[in-house]
């Protein structure tokens, strides 16, 4: 499954163009590396996150077969860290 699918479908984003951009920004990174939206993913990689207002890091348990509700999509990963950041205006 393509990286920015399995963003998508875990409701990490809410459009697959959305975590396309995300990963064409450097905002995600696959095991420590700036991730390409194309990238395959597999159980027990880890994701980060970049967000404007924190910083989320998780492990991959399972991949979706097809959409799932947000209560559900929690089971697909693992947090393993998720920080708040102070947002400042520019």
């Amino acid at each position: 499954m393509r990286l920015d699918l399995y963003l998508k479908r875990c409701c990490l984003t809410r459009r697959r163009s959305e975590a396309k951009r995300a990963c064409e920004n450097g905002i995600v990174m696959l095991d420590g590396r700036r991730a390409k939206p194309g990238q395959p993913v597999a159980p027990g990689r880890r994701v980060s996150i970049s967000f404007l207002d924190r910083y989320l890091e998780l492990e991959i348990l399972k991949l979706p077969a097809g959409n799932v509700s947000r209560t559900e999509a929690r089971t697909y990963y693992e947090v393993l860290r998720d920080e708040a950041r102070e947002v400042t205006d520019f």
